[in-house]
């Protein structure tokens, strides 16, 4: 048991990396579907869906703080618990008449939980693997995440407009999609109470003190701040995503909204099909083509491409809204199409965090990195709501569109190496 690689990753990687993404596709998209089809207004929820990016928005200051208290395997199984109550809480409110203001506090601890989980189980993952492991499990990890993805915005949103139709209650059918949640996460602490390995080296770091953390955390932020193009890649951090920012907090309400108003009136079983599963396996697909391709030409040479592609394909949000088609396929031809080159361009965007934040305190600086991304998606997305209520359906896209001339703009002033990216051969 106290061997550092008794267990097979397989047992444990995998299941952890799961827990991970679900708990953030709940607070950042299932949660906008359900208020959605509470009939909250697309102002609301914009604006207060848009609050949940703020834990991982400021998950750097408190990461050094996980390293000082416990282990991470203390910290992921307490996380994992602390979600699947979180969970039951919501599931447990939406029936009560302040179940908005209720259901949203319960968001932001859960929100919290699952930063902290990240943090707890990123740093497990190095310590509990050997670096030919780590190496190996990496492509594993992403692919269990991105099922979590698939597992929260597609068959738990279909279960969810099942359940629906079934009952004929809505409020009921998400507080049954919730509670089958909760139950879900709970068997996930329970699982890893036992399947997590004990490495040796997981134990609080006693030789650091709070006062300590505070000053090399400090070095370590004045450094980031003094790092070469500081202003230059700050924009490209904030601006990269604007139009998606935007974008990501008002296609799920489009594609439910009532065609009278705008929307394309679809179903929740049928956006959970659309939005959560054919638009997930395209945004992977276009992923895993964008990493290859930097690979075999280096970022230098893909990021204008790469900036296209997460920028123009927006442009079947102007069309699905002016047309405002019938048919099924073709909407799920557009969302594959806008989704696929969202993966595509956000292997630029991962790459040059890893770029920027070469040096020194290059974890430290990966993790500001991350803060910026989150800020960038936390702030646009917080007026979508009040902008598309005001300009309608087709204008807010149209302004997505607009939101494409910052992107583009900044990307000529990024300084990259020629060979950054590039698979050594």
């Amino acid at each position: 048991m106290g061997n550092k690689f008794s267990r097979s990753p397989w047992t444990w990687v995998p299941t952890l990396y799961f827990a991970e993404g679900l708990p953030y596709v709940v607070a950042m998209t299932v949660s906008v579907i359900m208020y959605k089809r509470f009939g909250i207004s697309n102002t609301d929820i914009a604006l207060y869906t848009s609050w949940l990016y703020l834990p991982w928005m400021i998950k750097p200051f408190w990461s050094p703080f996980v390293d000082l208290i416990k282990t991470k395997r203390w910290w992921i199984t307490t996380m994992q618990l602390l979600i699947g109550a979180g969970l039951a809480g919501v599931a447990f409110l939406i029936p009560t008449p302040f179940y908005f203001q209720a259901t949203l506090a319960v968001f932001w601890l859960l929100a919290f939980s699952s930063a902290t989980h990240d943090i707890a189980a990123d740093g497990f993952y190095m310590l509990g693997l050997n670096s030919s492991q780590q190496s190996f499990f990496v492509g594993i990890r992403s692919t269990f995440y991105r099922l979590a993805m698939i597992s929260g915005q597609g068959l738990l949103i279909i279960l969810a407009g099942y359940l629906e139709k079934s009952t004929g209650n809505i409020h009921l059918a998400w507080s049954i999609t919730f509670f089958v949640m909760a139950g879900l996460f709970l068997m996930l602490f329970v699982y890893h109470r036992f399947a997590l390995p004990r490495p040796e080296s997981d134990k609080p770091a006693k030789d650091n003190s709070v006062e300590k953390i505070i000053q090399q955390f400090g070095l370590t932020f004045k450094s980031f701040f003094e790092k070469k193009n500081i202003f230059v890649a700050l924009a490209f951090f904030l601006l990269y995503r604007l139009g998606e920012a935007m974008l990501v907090k008002i296609s799920s309400p489009f594609l439910l909204d009532a065609r009278n108003v705008g929307g394309l009136g679809l179903s929740t079983e049928a956006v959970g099909a659309t939005y959560g599963t054919v638009g997930i396996i395209f945004l992977v697909l276009g992923g895993i083509l964008g990493g290859i391709a930097a690979s075999r030409q280096g970022l230098k040479r893909w990021i204008l491409p790469m900036a296209l592609s997460i920028t123009l394909p927006n442009i079947v949000y102007v069309y699905l809204s002016a047309i405002q088609p019938e048919s099924l396929l073709l909407i799920n031809i557009m969302v594959a199409i806008e989704q696929f080159g969202y993966g595509f361009g956000f292997a630029a965007y991962m790459l040059y965090m890893i770029y920027f934040a070469e040096g020194e305190h290059k974890t430290a600086h990966y993790a500001f990195c991350t803060g910026f991304m989150a800020m960038g998606m936390m702030f646009p997305g917080m007026i979508a709501g009040w902008l598309q209520e005001t300009v309608g359906y087709n204008m807010f896209f149209i302004i997505v569109m607009l939101c494409t001339i910052p992107t583009l703009a900044v990307i000529p002033f990024l300084k990259i190496d020629k060979e950054f990216g590039k698979k050594k051969e």
